[in-house]
């Protein structure tokens, strides 16, 4: 994340919910099978870091460096580091000028960040200037627009609606996914592959975990600050919308897809 970005989902209880159940497997399954044991990996945005520490099993002779713009997720993932992980730190930084000297790592993995900037080619720029040569990049966005839902609800349709145009509002690109390659091309990068996996809830305990934690972000958190503040809805419809959520959890033909794409590019 960086400091001149307002983020839409703010860190409420109910966006680290959905952050923690993350794993190095359920969402950087295309870097996994780059990394070598010796390698020192960047995770930019780590949020509380599980998906950090997961990196780190995978280089135990090597070392992941976690950061983020938010000092309560840094001090989420350090305390849950110390859980026999010992080649892993966390520091709060600003993806746009990172802390960090050039050619500092062998790989950078940035998950679902860049959809939340107002810059991402900025971003990318950098993490390029701290690739050593021959690095990698790792980076995977969800796109919003490509979202796909059953049973058909308007009232899932109006929170789309009212997403895209708060991430607008914030000046930031919901639909991230699918412009990925292009800005990574854009920052410098070499691209070697682009593919794209999906995130699939379905099964009664998805659905109520899926639908729960929406139903709560769309009342509690920084997405309904802000989407009163820009008088983009009313508190009526943001539990109209909600209420949506917890309704398609309850039914049994419910099915949710949040597909997203990924790029692995050379400096």
């Amino acid at each position: 994340m960086t400091t001149r970005d307002r983020y839409s989902h703010g860190h409420h209880e109910s966006v680290l919910r959905s952050h923690l159940w993350r794993t190095a497997e359920n969402s950087a399954g295309f870097l996994l099978p780059h990394l070598l044991p010796d390698q020192s990996v960047l995770d930019l945005g780590c949020g509380p870091g599980n998906i950090t520490i997961d990196l780190a099993r995978h280089v135990p002779e090597g070392h992941v460096t976690g950061v983020d713009v938010a000092d309560a997720a840094i001090e989420v993932a350090t305390r849950t580091a110390h859980e026999g992980v010992d080649n892993v730190d966390f520091v709060v930084g600003d993806g746009y000028h990172l802390d960090f000297a050039d050619g500092s790592f062998d790989v950078a993995y940035v998950h679902q960040v860049l959809q939340h900037t107002s810059d991402p080619v900025a971003v990318l720029s950098d993490v390029r200037r701290v690739l050593r040569a021959g690095g990698l990049l790792a980076v995977r966005e969800a796109d919003y627009g490509a979202f796909t839902w059953a049973p058909d609800d308007e009232r899932l349709t109006r929170w789309m609606d009212l997403y895209q145009r708060l991430a607008r509002a914030n000046r930031t690109e919901p639909n991230a996914g699918r412009y990925l390659h292009a800005w990574v091309r854009q920052a410098g990068f070499a691209i070697e592959r682009v593919s794209s996996s999906t995130w699939t809830y379905q099964t009664p305990q998805e659905r109520s975990w899926w639908g729960g934690l929406w139903a709560d972000r769309i009342r509690e958190s920084e997405f309904a600050r802000q989407s009163l503040e820009y008088g983009l809805a009313t508190p009526d419809e943001l539990n109209e919308i909600a209420r949506a959520f917890l309704d398609w959890a309850e039914d049994v033909d419910g099915i949710f897809m949040v597909p997203s794409n990924e790029v692995l590019a050379r400096p």
